[in-house]
């Protein structure tokens, strides 16, 4: 037993420490950047506000969805006040939560009256705020091939139905042993200080599992849970920011009277996005800022020079006997952004000119093709330019069907 408590103390001794070096050594303002730049280029504003206006048109059909099930099984009756008290208290402010609640609630029951044709429409406005999210978290990780339709609509329903019962079930026994505790310590602050926290760890992992999952790429639990905290410290902070503002600055209440929650609700749903694909971008780009990678410029011919330089590094390589690269390792050869090379990669396999091998971990990179006897003309209308009535003359003239890849190689066009 005591060898067993020692060896279960160095171990979280290891990861602490481990963590805390990560935390010290990590790349604080190179992250600042990073977000800056991913929201002005990827234009993240604009997709939150779409995100925004699906939310809005999704919200009933979801709490539907979740009332049907509440109600389906009386078992889990006592778990919608649970779920119901978990939003209150982590994903809305209080001076908006409770008013949101009762109408959406309401317009929930209401919509139970809709009939069979009604009730399809609204299950396809839910799973389409799903699949919106889908393609942007996609997008965000520059993945280019989603999952097949069905098995992401089989993966989200699956979470719509799922999600509420499981959240329910683990906030009701929460709850239930808090309360236990509650008559043993007699002390509620302590009580409510480890619901919070509790509360909070939930929401970072359910951020983290969004990120993990849903992008049709290997994300690795490190890096979907630093993005999944990185949302719920987010959240924290802008319910207490909203919060102080609306009870210091009563700008809504005074402008639009009653009606004040929607507009103040749509900021919420529009500053909570904003906070989610930013974390994403964390979790998307954790890896390269980990190992202080550079990204190529996005100019004239950078695929084509990216694409050069990966495959004279297979090339290298493979002349040594080494069996490829990982992503990580070849991310670390080129100094350069993972999540840039990747579609490069991608490309090479569709071409047939190096194979993918789905081995334990990660999957590693091979060159298969033959530099000397293969022809750089595919390569160049896959990454460069493709060929047109219009540009006919210029392909012929420059004799890109006749060069080879190894003569690009060699010549030091990826330089």
């Amino acid at each position: 037993m005591n060898l067993r408590t020692t060896s279960l103390r160095a171990t979280w001794h290891g990861h602490v420490t481990r963590l805390l070096q990560t935390l010290h050594t990590w790349p604080w303002l190179e992250t600042l950047k990073t977000l800056r730049q991913r929201f002005r280029e990827d234009r993240l504003g604009v997709t939150a506000s779409s995100l925004t206006f699906t939310t809005l048109i999704s919200l009933v059909p979801l709490v539907t969805v979740m009332l049907a099930i509440f109600s389906a099984f009386p078992m889990f009756s006592s778990f919608q006040g649970a779920v119901e008290k978990y939003f209150l208290q982590t994903l809305v402010p209080d001076t908006i939560a409770k008013p949101v609640l009762g109408a959406l609630t309401q317009f929930a029951s209401k919509a139970s009256r809709l009939g069979t044709v009604g009730l399809v429409f609204l299950l396809i406005t839910a799973i389409a705020l799903m699949l919106t999210i889908d393609r942007t978290l996609n997008a965000i990780w520059r993945v280019r091939t989603p999952r097949p339709i069905a098995q992401r609509v089989l993966l989200y329903w699956a979470g719509v139905t799922l999600g509420p019962l499981l959240l329910g079930a683990s906030l009701s026994a929460t709850s239930y042993a808090f309360a236990a505790s509650k008559a043993l310590i007699g002390d509620s602050s302590i009580v409510s200080a480890l619901f919070g926290v509790l509360v909070f760890v939930l929401l970072g992992l359910g951020m983290a599992s969004l990120f993990r999952y849903v992008p049709n790429t290997s994300v690795r639990w490190t890096h979907a849970m630093g993005g999944g905290f990185f949302v719920a410290i987010g959240f924290e902070l802008a319910k207490r920011g909203l919060g102080w503002y609306l009870r210091q600055i009563p700008t809504y209440s005074v402008v639009y009277g009653a009606f004040a929650t929607l507009p103040i609700f749509l900021v919420w749903i529009y500053l909570g996005w904003v906070i989610v694909l930013l974390g994403a971008v964390v979790a998307a780009y954790a890896p390269s800022l980990q190992m202080r990678v550079t990204r190529l410029p996005d100019l004239p011919g950078a695929r084509f020079q990216l694409a050069v330089n990966i495959l004279r590094s297979l090339s290298t390589v493979r002349e040594t006997g080494t069996h490829g690269y990982t992503l990580t390792q070849m991310s670390e050869v080129l100094r350069m952004d993972p999540l840039q090379i990747e579609p490069i990669l991608e490309t090479l396999v569709s071409l047939d000119w190096a194979g993918r091998l789905d081995e334990s971990g990660s999957p590693r990179y091979v060159l298969l093709c033959d530099p000397a006897v293969t022809k750089v003309e595919p390569l160049l209308k896959q990454t460069l330019l493709m060929p047109s009535q219009t540009l006919s003359r210029f392909w012929q003239q420059a004799s890109f069907s006749q060069m080879t890849l190894q003569a690009v190689m060699d010549d030091g066009v990826a330089a």
